[in-house]
């Protein structure tokens, strides 16, 4: 079992991530930038979690801005992340930043955040998976669980790869790819504390329907695996 070696168990200000927890991850190329904060908004309130801010082609100065935007819009009904940006994470004391495989090292990023902030990585193999629990993250977004617009032509690797992860690790894991209302709970059964959703919430008429859909599917798949 791979364990977390440089989490301190007794940091009482790290904040608890959500289980099951709704993660919102945006992309200004599904909906235009003016109507992006009211939409994170309104997903929010249908029950979105955690909100990680994706935009990589933006700069610095306008991604810190958008973030201040997204922070003001949800307050403290949902938890900040930042993707990759470990600055302007700091910046905007977001609660975490979301880091892919090749990104900045766990325990450097640790360094500038400071052991109170989240610190979460993308994998996409067991092995992946355990490097980042040694290394120190406090969770794991793992895809891709299904076919999904934001990687066409990647083969899925289905919620069997979440299955194979939790066998040997014990950080929350968050599928992501492809994911909605109709299949969110086969990621759940797998062992996921959580989903990660672009498209189906973003691109939905109603982003908060969308988003209580959802919350709903992994709700009910939580309290059935709580229950047996």
């Amino acid at each position: 079992m791979c364990r977390n070696r440089h989490q301190c168990e007794a940091d009482p200000v790290r904040p608890d991530l959500p289980n099951p927890c709704l993660c919102l991850v945006t992309d200004r190329r599904i909906c235009d930038e003016a109507t992006l904060v009211a939409r994170i908004a309104d997903a929010v309130s249908g029950g979105v979690d955690l909100v990680q801010l994706r935009e990589k082609d933006l700069p610095g100065g306008p991604l810190l801005e958008l973030a201040q935007r997204i922070r003001e819009a949800i307050s403290d009904s949902a938890m900040l992340i930042i993707n990759e940006r470990v600055d302007v994470a700091a910046a905007i004391a977001a609660n975490g930043v979301q880091l892919g495989e090749e990104a900045l090292p766990t325990i450097e990023a640790r360094k500038i955040l400071g052991h109170d902030t989240l610190i979460g990585r993308s994998v996409h193999s067991l092995e992946g998976a355990l490097q980042a629990a040694e290394q120190g993250a406090d969770f794991l977004l793992v895809g891709t669980m299904f076919a999904s617009r934001s990687h066409p032509g990647e083969e899925p690797a289905g919620p069997a790869l979440v299955r194979q992860i939790t066998v040997r690790c014990s950080l929350p894991l968050f599928g992501i790819g492809g994911i909605d209302a109709s299949n969110a709970g086969h990621v759940m059964d797998a062992g996921a504390s959580g989903v990660a959703v672009i498209t189906s919430i973003l691109a939905s008429p109603s982003p908060k329907e969308a988003a209580r859909q959802i919350k709903r599917a992994i709700v009910a798949s939580s309290l059935a695996a709580r229950a047996s």
